[in-house]
């Protein structure tokens, strides 16, 4: 059984490339855990599908070491798309008709808000969701909703608090995308920038994932008179804005969303030198950071990648991204023994106390409780050289921190 388990998985991990990626479910046994996702593999953020592959891979790679507890890891990922009805359609499949244990990581704010409600009326673990959104943090509301990603308007809030203290006479131009993931970085912004400072965001623009281009919004933004740029896009449209600030010779103080920061799938399409000074927020290391390279995790991390997933690009980030939240979802695993109830998961993903991946930044830890489901609530300033991301600044939290 073990071994029509692991084939299957390979067979799963040996589908990069086409449009449909899953791990396809035998019948389920007291020697499996069943975990389902949707991911990106196609469509216009498809460059988040290596989150998914990296996982598949690290699954596999620990089911040949004998599972958790002796019981295989069965990863069901399909292709949604960044389409929210291919992702209900998929996640009905898997909680109806694979039983899946427990959802882990499914990805994009439109996605996740479309199968939001379904999932928790179904009492199905909704495991670390690969967004910011602040609404995955509702657990009075939505108890089975777990979030991972820094919450987007802790994020915003960083920005606007680095814009007041270092430019306080900022003039600023914001991007967003048009739907909950972008409303909710500007919501921290202007969390931040209210009352008579809400004057200082002089023009805002927005675009649909469906665009083939944000150009003619670049332009718009530059006409403004904005000195400051604020740009909440996905991978696809943020190498484009990048490249085009550069090159219609807009120079302005330019700050990009972590989930864009990513130096192989954004900043080396839209040009490394056009790229230069752009500052982010991060909370995991970055590969290029020399300052890691001899690091035990990034080593570690690196013989993974060389090992078990040839295919994926060492220079792009979501691949630390996804090595993480999948040593997250193995601690929660870990801590269920032999109890695999959907209720004991919850209860187990609402328990963690201070893990630490030695991919987090010095100074960042992972804690959950049942008042709280967002582990990560900190980050760092960091800033671009034309190389790679340079850390400067403290470590911080949001209007709190």
């Amino acid at each position: 059984m073990n071994t029509t388990r692991r084939k299957t998985l390979a067979m799963g991990a040996a589908a990069l490339g086409g449009t449909f990626f899953i791990g396809r479910a035998s019948a389920q046994g007291k020697g499996e855990i069943k975990l389902g996702q949707t991911m990106p593999y196609s469509g216009p953020a498809s460059a988040y599908g290596t989150i998914g592959k990296l996982h598949q891979a690290y699954f596999k790679k620990l089911n040949a070491e004998g599972g958790i507890n002796g019981r295989m890891i069965n990863l069901i990922s399909m292709d949604d798309g960044y389409s929210p009805p291919k992702a209900v359609e998929a996640v009905r499949k898997m909680v109806e008709q694979d039983e899946v244990h427990a959802l882990f990581q499914t990805l994009g704010t439109p996605s996740n808000s479309a199968i939001h409600k379904y999932v928790n009326a179904k009492k199905v673990p909704h495991l670390f969701v690969a967004t910011g959104a602040t609404k995955w943090n509702d657990p009075k509301n939505f108890p089975y909703t777990f979030g991972f990603n820094l919450s987007y308007q802790t994020e915003g809030e960083i920005y606007a608090r680095y814009i007041l203290k270092n430019k306080p006479n900022a003039k600023i131009a914001i991007l967003y995308q048009n739907d909950d993931y972008g409303k909710d970085v500007l919501a921290g912004v202007e969390r931040i920038l209210a009352g008579d400072k809400a004057k200082m965001i002089v023009a805002r623009a927005t675009y649909e994932v469906s665009d083939p281009t944000v150009d003619s919004q670049i332009l718009t933004l530059k006409a403004s008179g904005a000195d400051t740029f604020i740009n909440i896009t996905t991978p696809k449209f943020a190498a484009q804005a990048v490249r085009k600030v550069y090159d219609s010779g807009w120079k302005v103080l330019h700050l990009l969303n972590n989930v864009s920061a990513s130096v192989g799938s954004v900043l080396t399409p839209a040009g490394l030198d056009k790229s230069v000074d752009v500052i982010t927020v991060q909370y995991y290391k970055d590969a290029s950071d020399p300052q890691w390279k001899d690091d035990p995790a990034m080593l570690e991390w690196r013989g993974f990648m060389g090992k078990h997933y040839t295919d994926g690009n060492v220079a792009d980030a979501s691949n630390i991204y996804a090595y993480i939240t999948a040593q997250l979802m193995v601690q929660v695993l870990k801590q269920c023994g032999s109890d695999l109830s959907r209720e004991n998961i919850k209860k187990q993903a609402e328990s963690i106390k201070n893990f630490r991946s030695n991919l987090l930044l010095p100074g960042i830890a992972m804690s959950t409780s049942a008042t709280d489901h967002a582990p990560i609530k900190q980050a760092q300033l960091s800033k671009f050289n034309g190389k790679q991301w340079v850390l400067f600044g403290e470590v911080l939290g949001g209007a709190a921190g």
